[in-house]
């Protein structure tokens, strides 16, 4: 069996590998226009917040260049956090796979005029088309559960960072407080499919996305994942209960 047969999931439904990312892809053209909307209803603004903290762990330069890629990160959400916390030397890079998403990006970053600082690129996770040692930083926000090959896209990370750079990723967890998980857990499947009827129109993506996030792993084992691309010094920050966690590696 070739590695594109493979089998893989897509939310709860089993697919082969070379399927996921065409599926993955259909259902970010949908949720786009709405997309950073629906994140604000969802998440009850918290998605601000965490990614404030994300952002924070960054720790731009304020004076020296200071060279950033952002992964998945198509409208703009984490760059431009990053590169108002960075100084006048510190330069964004938003990679991602879908056009519509980046294209949104984009008029964001011209309205709050921080295109010549951030830029924006069409981009797979697996395959990046930058060279090795290139950022002092990567980010990925609620992305790396959509990545058909969440281990080749590590390791791709690992080879674009400077020594020293550092790895963050931002993503859903599993709730670790009694109760509160089973709330967590009626809401998201009940819920925010509701929601993304109501207000983009159509369920079925939202309903992939809350199932994406179950079929993610714990956060224990994203974290070997991690090491196992090559970081070190492996963390995990958990936020709200467990319904979201920040990992960190470095490349030393």
């Amino acid at each position: 069996m070739s590695a594109d047969s493979e089998p893989t999931h897509f939310g709860s439904r089993a697919v082969r590998m070379d399927e996921k990312q065409g599926l993955v892809d259909g259902v970010f053209r949908k949720v786009a226009p709405r997309y950073d909307l629906m994140n604000d209803l969802m998440s009850f603004g918290l998605h601000r917040i965490w990614k404030d903290a994300l952002a924070a762990k960054v720790r731009p330069s304020p004076s020296r260049a200071f060279a950033h890629l952002d992964v998945a990160g198509g409208t703009g959400d984490v760059a431009f956090r990053i590169a108002k916390l960075g100084g006048p030397l510190t330069s964004v890079v938003v990679a991602d796979i879908n056009p519509e998403m980046l294209r949104i990006g984009a008029e964001r970053a011209q309205t709050q005029r921080l295109d010549q600082r951030v830029s924006f690129i069409e981009a797979n996770a697996e395959t990046l088309p930058f060279s090795a040692d290139g950022f002092d930083a990567y980010t990925i926000a609620f992305g790396i559960r959509n990545v058909p090959r969440i281990e080749v896209a590590l390791k791709e990370a690992h080879r674009v960072l400077k020594r020293g750079g550092r790895f963050l990723c931002l993503e859903f967890s599993r709730v670790d407080l009694p109760l509160f998980d089973r709330l967590y857990e009626g809401y998201s499947f009940s819920v925010i499919p509701a929601l993304g009827q109501a207000v983009a129109g159509d369920a079925a993506p939202y309903r992939y996305l809350v199932e994406s996030i179950r079929k993610f792993p714990v956060a224990e084992a994203f974290a070997r994942m991690i090491a196992d691309a090559g970081f070190e010094r492996v963390s995990i920050t958990r936020m709200s209960g467990g319904a979201v966690a920040i990992h960190s590696g470095w490349k030393l």
